[in-house]
């Protein structure tokens, strides 16, 4: 790859990265393009070298937000999957976590927005969706059961609608109260009977 191809990659992944944490912080609706691109030290001519539309952008935005923490994780040599639910859960239902958006899961920020976008953003988010099950079930006692699959269901969703309530309380102590509780509740599934 040329160096003005390497360069226009590392520009589109630049926007993409941004683009996925705003949507995060904003919704889906939340950022413009010139807003986008003036933040990212671009043009809005430019926007049109790197993306047919704001849809476009949007879809792969969205794709970033979903897979972001699992390349973090890689990044640092671990893998995802690896990690117990205790420390998954610690770590997702953190203050850290609710108090940084547009760095977090992005069912906890996205969910309405999503289920209302376009086909592309909905088939995005339903692999991951399924991804993130699948991961969640091999965390749970016995994962080749039926129900520890229905065990890591529940737990993502108690878990992602947590996240999402936790952040629309603006009383500290009862946004805290529902971290702590649905973490509690999350790691009482995981237990072996």
């Amino acid at each position: 790859m040329g160096r003005s191809q390497l360069e226009k990659q590392k520009t589109h992944e630049r926007i993409v990265e941004l683009a996925a944490r705003r949507l995060r912080e904003e919704g889906l609706d939340g950022i413009g393009v010139a807003d986008l691109m003036k933040e990212a030290g671009l043009t809005v001519g430019g926007f049109y070298k790197h993306f047919a539309s704001r849809d476009e952008l949007v879809a792969e935005a969205v794709q970033s937000a979903v897979e972001s923490w699992r390349k973090q994780q890689e990044e640092k040599g671990i893998d995802p999957a690896h990690i117990p639910l205790d420390e998954y859960v610690e770590i997702y239902l953190s203050e850290n976590h609710r108090d940084h958006c547009g760095e977090g899961c992005a069912y906890a920020a996205l969910t309405a927005d999503m289920a209302r976008s376009s086909e592309a953003v909905r088939t995005i988010a339903t692999e991951g969706l399924r991804k993130n099950f699948d991961v969640m079930t091999a965390r749970m006692p016995q994962p080749e059961t039926a129900d520890a699959r229905q065990k890591a269901i529940i737990a993502s969703c108690l878990m992602t609608g947590a996240v999402g309530l936790a952040r629309v309380a603006n009383d500290g102590a009862l946004s805290s109260e529902i971290l702590e509780t649905v973490k509690q509740f999350v790691k009482s599934l995981a237990k072996t009977e």
